[in-house]
Order: structure tokens, then sequence, then C-alpha cells
């Protein structure tokens, strides 16, 4: 991604199946760190670790309520983009009518190809950032191109109609912007990193009282866990257009391309 991100490039799944097993592992040290400090069991340290553990578990339910609306919101703003975009390019397409007979012409052609290239970078996975790149800067060419005719037709004949078609191809290139942006924005690797550390150490912190209660981890711990994991993977996928599971749709932008007929 070019953003020195270090999870970006690794699957979704995989983080989600690694912690997991990092959090049994946490476990198991401490049981047996609970297990070697038979001294510590006195009614006192277990009531310290119960308030520990029942500490940790509201910071974890803060920290997966907080990143969790990060990642839904940067996903609802991306979707919203698209439609943004899609809209941007059908009010050009319509008001290149508006021009004159030649010039309508050409300005169909090149928005056509325009909108085609937009439609084609939505099917490339944003871990080819080259080829996703390589699309943006041809269609910004395209629009260039494009810009000229504009300039061209409100030279010649300057009047509030091709003026409102230079409003529209302002209105697009500012949505190619803003979604490239909306693609490239992500919920901090910091924030992923504390959250993470927080259920790792809840992990320790749980098979510690557990030994120090003489009771073994059960199975509504491990279904908690389980859970948690599946939460943090739906993060993760929710952050991550074009890579997992979950992706934008893209019907609107692709309907809109569809429609635009010569």
């Amino acid at each position: 991604m070019g953003m020195n991100e270090v999870m970006y490039d690794i699957p979704s799944y995989l983080i989600a199946a690694g912690l997991f097993c990092v959090m049994c592992v946490s476990i198991f040290l401490g049981i047996k760190l609970g297990g070697r400090n038979r001294s510590f069991k006195s009614d006192a340290s277990k009531e310290q670790a119960s308030s520990v553990q029942a500490s940790l578990l509201g910071l974890l339910a803060l920290l997966l309520g907080f990143t969790f609306s990060l990642s839904l919101g940067r996903y609802d703003q991306r979707s919203a983009e698209v439609v943004t975009e899609a809209n941007a390019i059908g009010t050009a397409w319509l008001r290149t009518d508006l021009l004159s007979d030649a010039r309508s012409e050409q300005a169909k052609r090149l928005l056509k190809d325009y909108a085609d290239l937009r439609v084609e970078a939505t099917r490339v996975t944003a871990a080819d950032d080259g080829q996703r790149t390589a699309l943006i800067a041809e269609a910004e060419t395209v629009f260039a191109a494009l810009w000229q005719v504009a300039v061209d037709e409100t030279r010649e004949t300057p009047n509030p109609v091709t003026m409102s078609f230079v409003a529209s191809l302002n209105d697009m290139i500012d949505a190619l912007s803003s979604r490239d942006a909306a693609v490239k924005r992500h919920v901090p690797e910091l924030v992923l990193f504390l959250l993470f550390g927080t259920f790792i150490m809840l992990g320790g912190v749980v098979g510690y009282s557990s030994s120090i209660a003489n009771v073994h981890p059960g199975m509504p711990v491990y279904a908690m866990m389980m859970l948690i994991v599946v939460l943090v993977f739906l993060i993760i996928d929710l952050d991550r257009p074009r890579r997992g599971l979950i992706e934008v749709d893209q019907s609107k932008l692709v309907e809109t391309v569809a429609a635009m007929q010569p």
C-alpha cells in the first residue's frame, strides 16, 4: 500500500487465526504462572485478579466498539463515494448533449473511455497498488483530454450551458480524488495493535485467575475468545476494500457506465 503498514498485506483470516492461537498460548502461560505462585492464592489475590480481569474486559469492549465504529464508518464512506462518482459521471454524460455536435461526439467518446477505466479500477484488488495507480493515472490523462474539449467549447461559445458541463467535469474529478482517498484511508494500525495487546493480556489474566481459583477455563471462556476473534476479523475485513469477504457494492457505477451508449 505504500503506507508503511505491517499487517495490511497479511490476509484477514490469518491475522484472526494467529490472534486466536496467541490468545490460547497466553491463557496457558497464565495458568502456568498462577500454578507456580501458590503462595498468592489468598482471597485478596483472587479478588484482585478478578478485578483486573473485569477491567480488561471493559477496556476490550470499549476498544472493540471504537474500532468497529471506525472501520464501519470508512466502509460506509467508500460506499457513498461510489454513488457520488457514478452520479458525477452520469451528469457529465447527459450534459455532453449540450455541446456542439462535433465536440459532443468527442466528449462522449472520451467520457466513455474514462468511465470504463474507473470500472476497471474497481476490479483491481487493493493489494495490486501498482496496477490501480496506473489505471488512475490513465483515467486522469483521459480526463485532461476531456477537459480540453470543455475549454475549447467554453472559449468558442461561453454561456451558462457550457459552464454547466465544465462544472460537471469538476465534480467528476473531485469524486475520483475523494474515492481514491477513501480507499487508502484505514483504521490506524496503532489502534489495532492496542486492541490485540489488550486481547492477549486478557487471556493471560483469565488463565492466571482460573489457576489461583483452582478451576480450568471452561467452554464459556473459549466461546468468548471465538466471538472476539470473529469481531476482530470483521473489523479488519471491513477496513480493507477489495481484499476480504466484505466488498463495497460497485453496482451503481457499473450500471451508470453500462447505460452510456453513444
